[in-house]
């Protein structure tokens, strides 16, 4: 293209005579392109030197082709049923080849191949900005949500998230058969083990949280309040914003994973979506942050911006998260245990406490969990 075309094409953007994209269109560049080339001309006429300016050459095209491995992924990913998203086909490069892309370079790349173009869900904006905690495990969201992931089968299988709201860091994320007492006893601790104590767990009105009779706990409201942890109850399903965008987050991409890799079996999906919740955590930018959730975590804990606890050392804490109920030793001297009965060492019409742990084992403890005590088991049928 002729350098007097160019100079007049610049001078009508820069008397704003056309627009980005006239000018864009007329130079046969994209718009990035055309606000370097414009800064260049800028400062060019800032020296009065505009009339003889010319552009520079762009140097030809340097980048190099993307490694065979990302091809395939990228491949893979795409074509499954359902296929992933842009987004999270450069995630998953990212993740697996430590290759960094950006979705634009996909989804170019994507339509070019003649793959299936990926549809994001319209969304609705949210009518206000909700709010957001200071501090690390101020408050950390807690939800469940029911979803086909695996391919070929419509059964619904619920995924438990607990999202941190200062940060959005997940600090758990795990698929379960049902959406019963046993999948928080199960996920919980683990997640408090690996991060610390919260102040309070945001949760809607579930059964499992709150009690219809006031001023009552429910088992797992008392769980945590052994130790000290309380529950928030939201008003409405859109205050627990972050947690719910968690859902979908997980909906617009495990499904698609899941497919692609082939995994029906819930153990082994479980496995993946660790990898996954961790590499989101420490890479993904978060769009309202700036930064990926691992980032804002630990800038927080250099600020000091922490209400996180230890776990403490408990001789409780293997029979506190487990379903409690109150059994009454039979005039043989013995309690039922799942599907036998087993004889105990104590008074015959005593009661204990049966322990039925997430593992599938059962304990009997001469009492329940009691602060400055220490436990008694009577009988476990735990694996060594």
């Amino acid at each position: 293209m002729a350098f007097p075309l160019i100079r007049d094409v610049l001078e009508q953007f820069r008397t704003q005579q056309c627009l980005a994209a006239q000018a864009a269109e007329t130079l046969g560049i994209c718009r990035s392109q055309l606000y370097r080339v414009f800064a260049d001309y800028l400062k060019a006429y800032a020296h009065q030197r505009h009339r003889q300016w010319t552009p520079q050459p762009s140097g030809g095209d340097h980048v190099e082709p993307w490694p065979p491995e990302v091809l395939a992924l990228l491949r893979k990913r795409l074509t499954s049923q359902p296929p992933c998203s842009y987004s999270f086909a450069a995630s998953e490069a990212l993740r697996l080849c430590a290759f960094k892309l950006d979705r634009a370079q996909v989804r170019r790349w994507a339509l070019a191949q003649g793959l299936t173009p990926s549809r994001p869900r319209v969304r609705e904006r949210a009518a206000v900005r909700r709010w957001q905690r200071s501090r690390i495990g101020e408050l950390w969201q807690l939800d469940a949500t029911p979803h086909r992931w695996f391919a070929g089968t419509e059964r619904l299988f619920p995924l438990l998230d607990l999202l941190d709201d200062c940060s959005r860091v997940y600090t758990a994320s795990k698929l379960y058969e049902r959406e019963l007492l046993s999948a928080y006893f199960d996920l919980l601790p683990e997640a408090f083990l690996a991060y610390g104590l919260p102040l309070e767990l945001y949760v809607d009105y579930h059964s499992l949280f709150f009690s219809s009779v006031p001023d009552a706990l429910t088992q797992l409201g008392a769980v945590l309040r052994f130790y000290g942890v309380n529950f928030r109850y939201a008003p409405t399903p859109q205050a627990k914003g972050k947690v719910e965008r968690a859902h979908l987050y997980w909906q617009n991409r495990l499904p698609a994973y899941l497919a692609s890799e082939a995994i029906s079996d819930l153990s082994v999906a479980n496995e993946h979506l660790q990898s996954l919740r961790q590499h989101r955590n420490r890479h993904e930018v978060h769009r309202e942050l700036g930064m990926a959730p691992g980032t804002a975590w630990e800038r927080a804990r250099r600020e000091k911006r922490s209400a996180l606890r230890p776990v403490p050392h408990c001789p409780w804490w293997p029979y506190v998260w487990s379903q409690h109920s109150a059994v009454r030793v039979g005039d043989d001297g013995r309690v039922s245990v799942g599907a036998q009965r087993v004889r105990l060492e104590v008074p015959c019409g005593r009661r204990v406490v049966l322990c039925q742990h997430p593992s599938g084992h059962y304990t009997v403890l001469a009492h329940p969990p009691e602060a400055g005590a220490k436990p008694v088991i009577l009988f476990t049928d735990r694996p060594r």
